[in-house]
């Protein structure tokens, strides 16, 4: 699901002078993508044959503006995701592909509960893959002007794919926003980190396991992930803690912490010499976590506060960490309520990052300053006393 991926424009490569950007006419962008692809070195029958029959997706439009689940809270989202199933799935998976797990972790670093998690939750271990034409999925969303930066760029991929031989405009499918295979990868991100992990001398993502997860671990590794680390640990925390010091921003080492009164709530603190911060997804009265810095590269893949909170604390489940311990949380806001308090908090003058309605780590840093400032608990968990006081 990952969707930070470089633009072209970024890059100072110019359009064509007749391409749109985004939005109007179908043929025409179409046109504009086609001169743009050539311009880069496509042949004129590459480019054609590419874009034969590519048609705008309303499925794919309808997807892309009902993200409706990453409005539930975490504890009702991970339980949601979470499932005994899914436990024991992982479980044999491991056994069945221990020989890819070990290579990735000797040549990564990266434990196999990371990427069981991934798997898990971005298609079911491979069974749910997704059925939207990949293609007509990518050039929607190019098309489309909320976010065409991210999406352009993942068309040119996909024909330098479909040159390689590893794309096929007319029959491969995948998720609605165009990433493909069993954990689900862009095709910027497939040039980039496909890895033929089972040795056939191709990147079969939608096929081989072991393909899937080697380039998995491998676009994880160049997005910054510290080989042998850990990234997410439950904790207690004593109730005098300066609330005000919880949250992504803040960071300390784990002995520090410590000795402010954290303690793991199953052994010892993983790692007392890493920086680390203290995460409260629902204040201080729910479940608490120490994240360690490996945490921040998920965002890196996904980047819901709460989808990846829950894929980390996930992967700690697989390796044998306990049930969380949920506590007694506050009652949150509604999704309507969390549009309203991020409209609030605009007017303020803090950037939330669009008031969507989605409790993200914008919203929360916002609403962690504005708690301070108002003389509340400053946990970052929006309640219904602070939206009756702003």
């Amino acid at each position: 699901m990952r969707l930070l991926t470089a633009s072209l424009f970024a890059l100072g490569l110019a359009l064509p002078a007749s391409a749109q950007t985004c939005g109007g006419n179908w043929g025409g962008f179409i046109n504009g993508l086609k001169a743009e692809a050539m311009q880069r070195g496509h042949s004129q029958a590459t480019v054609d044959a590419f874009f034969s029959g590519a048609q705008q997706s309303g499925a794919v439009l309808k997807a892309d503006r009902a993200q409706g689940v990453f409005q539930k809270d975490f504890i009702e989202f991970s339980r949601m995701l979470i499932s005994q199933n899914r436990m024991q799935a992982g479980a044999q998976k491991w056994q069945q592909y221990r020989s890819t797990f070990d290579r990735i972790q000797q040549q990564y670093g990266i434990n196999p509960g990371v990427l069981l998690a991934f798997w898990a939750f971005e298609t079911d271990y491979g069974g749910f893959q997704g059925n939207f034409n990949t293609r007509d999925a990518l050039v929607t969303l190019a098309h489309d002007c909320r976010r065409p930066e991210l999406f352009r760029p993942q068309v040119l991929s996909a024909i330098r794919l479909f040159e390689n031989g590893d794309f096929d405009p007319q029959t491969t499918t995948g998720a609605w926003a165009g990433e493909i295979g069993m954990v689900q990868m862009l095709p910027g991100d497939i040039l980039e980190n496909g890895v033929d992990g089972d040795g056939d001398g191709h990147v079969r993502l939608k096929t081989s396991a072991p393909d899937a997860l080697m380039s998995g671990a491998k676009m994880l590794s160049g997005l910054g992930w510290r080989p042998n680390e850990p990234w997410l640990q439950e904790i207690v925390v004593p109730q005098n803690l300066d609330w005000s010091q919880t949250g992504l921003l803040t960071g300390k080492t784990a002995a520090e912490w410590q000795s402010m009164g954290v303690q793991a709530r199953s052994g010892a603190l993983l790692r007392p010499d890493l920086p680390s911060s203290i995460i409260l997804p629902m204040g201080r009265k729910g479940p608490a976590f120490l994240a360690y810095p490996n945490f921040n590269v998920y965002f890196e893949w996904n980047q819901s506060f709460t989808y990846v909170l829950t894929a980390a604390y996930f992967g700690t489940r697989l390796e044998g960490a306990p049930v969380y311990n949920a506590g007694n949380p506050e009652p949150g806001l509604s999704g309507p309520q969390i549009k309203q308090l991020q409209q609030k908090l605009q007017a303020r003058g803090y950037d939330v990052g669009g008031a969507d309605g989605i409790l993200g780590e914008k919203s929360r840093e916002a609403v962690q300053d504005i708690q301070q400032k108002l003389g509340l608990p400053a946990d970052a968990w929006p309640t219904q006393a602070l939206l009756n006081q702003l």
